[in-house]
């Protein structure tokens, strides 16, 4: 087992595989992280076993996902309008539902929340068509194109009033957070959904305008992947313009549409990752987020590339 230092590892991994809290921590520990991101999964019921352990410091956390713990309503998943509800009652709650998690990152002594903060609301999932016509047809088929302009003329047109919305519920959320004195951040993650929010420039807007507030960019570098090879923005480029605003990082590689892979190990792309090593290191927290089909050897492997990588960079 190798110490895998300041690197974080997402429960997203193993969750499913346990009911028991500590069972589920123990098997991160094993894999040598001394830190764990606690996913939007984690349910009440599982932190009895696991808040001992933080106590004793047998695991430290590195950040919670909200919602977090655990809620069973659709309306404030991860995949929902969350902070840019056009219903104020239920804006209001997932305000609550932010100060919530942060309040438990608070306790945890975590560094960041991670908030998927919104999207422009279609009347279905227009993305599940859209990465249908991608992989059968291609980004530059007629038949993506068609639906691709649909989608990004609503979003287009509709971004700048949920961004508006999302600014003024972190605002919210952020002077809560003032007044209770914590030290925690919050970090609006890039999504793997065209039409989900933020994208790097709607990220880099909510940021600039909330300036010394604790409002940063979590870049999910497989998502941001994903938004790029779909057509929503220039990842490589942008992301030059938003990297002094990362506060942490979601590391994980997307192979054609699908994420959460190792990086290097999966692609066999030696290369093509060394992009982000930049980003990765800059950032505060880092956190492997990897499903569950990847082997502890390839994960293994995966930060050894990762990390050799960056120091020869420094060399």
């Amino acid at each position: 087992m190798i110490d895998k230092g300041e690197y974080s590892f997402s429960t997203c991994w193993n969750i499913k595989k346990h009911t028991v809290g500590r069972g589920m921590i123990e098997e991160i520990k094993e894999l040598g992280f001394r830190n764990v991101e606690l996913n939007y999964n984690v349910t009440e019921e599982m932190m009895t076993t696991i808040e001992p352990m933080i106590e004793k410091g047998e695991i430290g956390v590195s950040s919670v996902h909200n919602v977090f713990p655990f809620i069973n309503d659709k309306d404030y998943d991860t995949d929902s309008v969350m902070l840019g509800f056009d219903d104020e009652a239920k804006r209001k709650r997932s305000v609550e539902l932010l100060i919530r998690s942060m309040e438990y990152a608070n306790r945890y002594g975590a560094k960041a929340v991670v908030v998927h903060p919104g999207e422009v609301p279609f009347d279905y999932n227009i993305d599940v068509d859209l990465k249908k016509l991608y992989r059968d047809h291609g980004k530059d088929s007629p038949e993506y194109q068609k639906l691709w302009s649909v989608m990004i003329e609503r979003r287009d047109r509709l971004s700048p009033l949920y961004t508006q919305r999302i600014q003024e519920s972190l605002e919210i959320v952020s002077e809560h957070a003032a007044r209770k004195g914590w030290n925690v951040a919050i970090g609006i993650e890039t999504r793997s959904r065209s039409y989900q929010m933020p994208s790097l420039m709607e990220a880099k807007t909510i940021c600039d305008n909330l300036a010394g507030s604790p409002v940063y960019l979590w870049y999910d570098i497989g998502h941001a992947m994903m938004m790029d090879r779909m057509g929503l923005y220039d990842n490589l480029k942008e992301l030059q313009e938003v990297k002094k605003y990362i506060y942490g990082v979601h590391i994980h590689e997307t192979l054609e549409l699908a994420d959460h892979w190792c990086p290097y190990v999966h692609s066999k792309d030696l290369n093509y990752f060394d992009h982000f090593l930049e980003a990765i290191d800059y950032a505060k927290v880092k956190v492997y987020e990897l499903k569950a089909l990847c082997e502890p050897n390839e994960i293994h492997e995966s930060h050894n590339l990762i990390t050799s990588k960056i120091a020869a960079r420094k060399g």
